[in-house]
C-alpha cells in the first residue's frame, strides 16, 4: 500500500478504460508525483504519448485492483491505462 508522504493533492483525473488504451490529461507544471489507483487490475505506460499494452512486458507496469501507487513523474509526461476499469489519477507536489 502507497502512502502520502506530505505531498500537496493538486488536479485530479477520473478516467474510465474499456479495455482499450486511454490517456490521461499532461500533468501540470508543477506536478512532481502521482498517485494512480484502480478499481480493476490494469497496466500502465508513462510518457510524452503513450499507449499501454495489456501484456507484462519490460514498458509496462501492473496495477492491482485497491493497490494505490505514487509514482515520481515529469511535467507534460501522461499515463495510459489498459484494463476494463475506473482510474483515479491525482497530481501531487512537494
Amino acid at each position: 500500500m502507497s502512502f502520502n508522504y506530505g505531498l500537496r493533492p493538486t488536479t485530479h483525473q477520473g478516467i474510465t478504460s474499456d479495455g482499450t488504451s486511454a490517456q490521461s490529461a499532461a500533468f501540470g507544471s508543477q506536478t512532481e508525483y502521482v498517485r494512480i489507483a484502480s478499481d480493476a487490475d490494469v497496466y500502465i505506460l508513462f510518457g510524452a504519448n503513450p499507449t499501454a499494452s495489456n501484456t507484462a512486458d519490460a514498458s509496462s507496469i501492473f496495477i492491482p485492483a485497491d493497490q494505490p501507487e505514487i509514482f515520481k513523474v515529469s511535467p507534460g509526461e501522461k499515463v495510459a491505462f489498459i484494463g476494463t476499469a475506473e482510474i483515479s489519477i491525482t497530481e501531487m507536489s512537494a
